[in-house]
């Protein structure tokens, strides 16, 4: 009898060009009112794409995109999406103290639920932003409500990580299930297989077999994830940035779309509340 398919989760993390965390040092928040905004026209690509390939997925959304782009949250909600929260600014969980970073997700749950009509379940830190430091961000989580959280990348890097965090989704709290990004383990360590700036930098064929290798040899769903930016190369280019940056942030732009119309016919994708929701996670490293 044939095996049935694993849905992996697809995710789209809803912030502009000019809120990447990477970006920060250039552009201070005081100018993102006076820029051009271009994450709508992004979405309704990314939602079009989606209706196209009868998929679904799982979009965690900025407070501060909703609140000015309310139509937009009501598209998602009406395509058969879940609308999730990514916080309100974008401000990492590890640059917060305890009291402003349940104010900062109370807030975008309490706004992303009155502008859609729909309980938001998951939360995803910018910049996954929870690790070893502020762990007590779960209790917060789970004090306002929210039974899932996407925050944790189990791999080394130079903005992030909890390399020693257990791979696939577990408990941190009686309510709270944590779904980290999706590595994949050889060599005695883990390795990116979630897509962002991976998913631009290696060649398509190495993501595909990545996320191959996460399904077959682990038996897991993948977590995939992108960014509305990532699929607009006309984006205005920021000066006076950085050679790293502009590498991270740049690379790639114009063949993103491409790459991801590829993954959507080579995998099964689904909304990251009906894989996960309901499932018992276990504490699999």
């Amino acid at each position: 009898m044939p095996r049935t398919p694993i849905i992996n989760a697809l995710t789209i993390d809803v912030e502009d060009y000019f809120q990447v965390s990477a970006l920060a040092p250039y552009i201070p928040r005081s100018e993102w009112d006076s820029r051009a905004c271009r994450v709508e026209r992004n979405i309704e690509r990314i939602l079009a794409l989606l209706d196209e390939r009868r998929t679904k997925a799982t979009f965690f959304t900025l407070g501060w995109i909703a609140e000015r782009y309310p139509q937009l949250v009501r598209r998602i909600v009406d395509g058969g999406h879940e609308l999730a929260s990514h916080g309100y600014g974008h401000q990492r969980a590890s640059d917060l103290d305890e009291a402003a970073f349940f104010a900062d997700i109370d807030a975008s749950r309490k706004l992303l639920e009155d502008l859609s009509g729909q309980p938001v379940k998951g939360y995803r830190a910018p910049s996954f932003s929870i690790g070893k430091s502020n762990l007590w961000a779960f209790d917060c989580l789970e004090r306002a409500g929210y039974v899932y959280s996407s925050s944790i990348y189990p791999i080394r890097h130079d903005h992030y990580g909890m390399p020693d965090a257990p791979r696939f989704a577990h408990r941190v709290r009686g309510g709270l299930l944590e779904i980290p990004a999706t590595t994949s383990c050889f060599f005695d360590r883990n390795w990116p297989a979630s897509g962002g700036g991976y998913f631009r930098l290696m060649p398509y064929r190495v993501s595909r077999w990545l996320l191959e290798r996460v399904n077959c040899r682990d038996g897991q769903p993948a977590i995939f994830y992108f960014h509305p930016w990532e699929i607009d190369h006309e984006q205005p280019r920021i000066p006076g940035i950085d050679l790293k940056t502009r590498f991270r942030h740049y690379l790639n732009l114009h063949r993103t779309e491409g790459r991801i119309r590829r993954l959507l016919g080579d995998f099964h994708w689904g909304r990251m509340d009906a894989i996960f929701l309901g499932r018992q996670g276990g504490d699999a490293g």
